[in-house]
């Protein structure tokens, strides 16, 4: 078993998932959040975000810095100020909260794709804001 897949198992495993709406930026299902004793006031969370083939997410930004690993399939992935970038499964890519994600899509027409993602950011912070149109 590979480090993701066992990485993957021990989340589902030991919390309760549950299905989170993130309009316009994949479904995302929660599999855990942990308040981090260590960084007062910040909390760990760990996502599963699934594209099905052509998704294509709305511009958006995140209240957390952000670590993201690719399970399965390929997505392009944009933040303003820098170039476009494919990432394929076994691949990863981090954002800052000031990152603005300009293009987040499903790679191919035809496969899903899968990410894992881990955030860490203030304690009830909503992980996900939509942009408006001024700030593209």
């Amino acid at each position: 078993m590979n480090k993701a897949a066992l990485f993957l198992s021990f989340v589902l495993g030991s919390a309760a998932a549950f299905t989170s709406a993130h309009a316009g930026t994949g479904k995302a299902t929660t599999l855990m959040v942990k308040e981090l004793p260590d960084f007062p006031g910040k909390e760990g969370m760990v996502e599963l975000v699934e594209f099905t083939p052509g998704e294509v997410s709305q511009p958006h930004r995140h209240n957390a810095d952000l670590f993201v690993y690719v399970l399965e399939g390929s997505v392009v992935t944009q933040v303003k100020g820098q170039a476009a970038q494919t990432v394929n499964a076994g691949g990863s890519f981090y954002e800052s909260p000031t990152d603005l994600h300009i293009v987040s899509r499903n790679a191919s027409a035809t496969q899903p794709a899968k990410l894992l993602v881990f955030y860490v950011k203030d304690k009830g912070a909503p992980p996900t804001v939509l942009l408006q149109h001024e700030h593209q």
